[in-house]
Formats: C-alpha cells, structure tokens, sequence
C-alpha cells in the first residue's frame, strides 16, 4: 500500500509539473507576439497612422499626392470659405426664397468639403488655412471677390442683394471650376480628383440655375 501511494503521487506531482511547463509555454509565446507586434493589432506601426489619417481624412493618404493637390487643397479652402459668406448674408438679406434655397444648400456642400480638405492637408503635413482669415491676399485667385464687392454685397437687401449675389456668386463658381479642372488633370490624389470632378459637376449646374433666375430678374 505504501509503495503504490508513493507511485501515484510521483505520477500526480510530475502531471502538475508538465502542466505548468505547458502553461509558461503557452504565456512566453504569447509575450513574443506582442514583443515584436506579430498578430495583435494593436502593436502593428500600420494600424495607428491610418487610424489617424482616417480620422483626420478619410482615404487620404500621406504619399498619394503631388504640389498641385496642395496648392489645389490650400487654394479651395478659401474660396469656399468666402463663398460660405456670401451664402451666410441670403438668409435675412435675399428677398427671393429661390435664392435662399440657393444659398442654403451651397453651405450644405462646400463646408463639409473644406473640413475634408483641411484633414487631407494635415495629412500631407501641410498647413491648411484658418476660418475666419482675411482674403485680400487671395483678390488674385479665380473668382474671388474683393473687399469692395463683399461690402457691396454686404449693404445690399432685397432685389438688389438677389441680383448681385446671383452675379458674384455666378463669377465665384466659375473661378471653382476653373480650380478644379486644373486639379483634375494635374493632381495625383485620387481622393482629391474625385472631389475636383463633385465641384465640376455641381457647380456647373448651379451656374446655369444662377443664370435662370438672373433671366428672370
């Protein structure tokens, strides 16, 4: 009796033994995954910068790109951002509801575009142009008003804000395409192509609207 008990506690302590090696085993393995990143996520380098560069810009990516999408991106922020001012004063200076609809869905489109183009920027590592700036230094660029138009614009109510408004904006949206068909042909971003050819489009058939209600005027 004596020897048997002996033996089944051998054979009981060296199970516990081999177990525990088996366990150590199993928990050194899964150290040197995370050591070296291999299988978890969350130590792979790619997962963390487009995790950032997706929340900064969907799709971008920081090496798909060339000078003209940053001069295409830094350009059009402005542009519409002035564009957003001018649709800001219809709401209580346009006399015509056509023309506040207009308006309205300008702001709907362009400023969700310039927090995308300002996430592509950070991206690139480009600095992207504030809200709120002043735009005198941008006169020069295709279809931006200057001081005295947007103080014009500014004063007017009524008809008279309805017929400038639909002019100067008429003008702004050509200088945007214009912009964007550059960018179509000599960007490199696919991302930033395809909103080059949303602005074609949309803002061709904008100008067209604008020129009808012009007519009826």
């Amino acid at each position: 009796m004596t020897t048997r008990t002996l033996t089944r506690r051998a054979a009981l302590a060296t199970a516990a033994v081999a177990s525990a090696l088996v366990l150590a085993a199993c928990g050194g393995s899964g150290d040197d995954r995370d050591d070296n990143g291999t299988g978890h996520t969350g130590h792979g380098a790619p997962a963390t910068p487009s995790a950032s560069a997706g929340s900064a810009a969907p799709g971008a990516s920081a090496g798909a790109h060339n000078a003209q999408d940053v001069a295409f991106a830094k350009g059009m922020i402005p542009h519409h951002q002035q564009a957003l001012e001018m649709a800001e004063l219809a709401v209580d200076r346009a006399s015509s509801k056509r023309v506040k609809d207009l308006a309205a869905r300008i702001e709907k489109a362009q400023d969700p575009e310039i927090r995308t183009l300002t996430g592509w920027l950070k991206a690139w590592g480009e600095q992207a142009p504030t809200a709120g700036m002043d735009h005198s230094g941008h006169t020069g660029m295709s279809g931006m008003m200057s001081e005295s138009d947007m103080a014009a614009l500014k004063k007017a109510t009524g008809k008279d804000f309805d017929k400038r408004f639909l002019s100067l904006m008429v003008e702004h949206h050509q200088g945007a395409v214009e912009m964007a068909t550059t960018e179509k042909h000599k960007g490199r971003s696919g991302d930033a192509k395809a909103m080059a050819e949303a602005i074609i489009t949309a803002q061709d058939a904008e100008i067209k609207e604008m020129k009808q209600l012009l007519g009826a005027e």
